[in-house]
């Protein structure tokens, strides 16, 4: 990474149809936590086409990972396309904005509503039996996609 860089966020996903998708929800989130919604659409294009441009080469029986990123460096927002080859496009932050200028997201490090709300039904036994539960169905279905 680029020293000058004031600003990263990264998404791993898997090279399938699905993660042009994520990608664009990916650079519209972090885009606007930035406080660079006026880059949206022509960054969001840009990323998304070389998603694209990996998915569409990538065997769909066995896809591999892609790794998406965004970063603030110097006066320009780069986009990284990562599944072992990468592959960027550099564009202009909007006149009069450096990487030192983006304003940080602020982000608390606190549960959801949602997490709150099932750890309060939780029964409190140690949850050994629950972690053991799930497990055996994670492993009954892999097993069952191998057949």
């Amino acid at each position: 990474m680029n020293s000058d860089t004031t600003q990263v966020d990264d998404l791993q996903l898997i090279a399938l149809p699905s993660a042009v998708n994520c990608t664009d929800l990916f650079v519209r989130f972090a885009l606007s936590e930035w406080s660079l919604r006026p880059m949206v659409e022509e960054t969001s294009r840009a990323a998304c086409q070389l998603v694209t441009e990996v998915v569409d080469n990538a065997d769909p029986r066995a896809p591999g990972l892609i790794t998406v990123r965004l970063r603030v460096c110097g006066d320009r927002l780069v986009v990284e396309v990562d599944d072992g080859r990468l592959v960027s496009r550099e564009l202009p932050l909007p006149a009069g904005l450096t990487g030192s200028s983006v304003p940080l997201p602020r982000r608390e490090r606190r549960r959801s509503r949602a997490a709150e709300q099932i750890s309060a039904e939780q029964p409190v036994h140690g949850g050994a039996e629950i972690g053991h539960e799930v497990m055996q169905r994670i492993l009954f279905g892999l097993n069952r996609d191998q057949d």
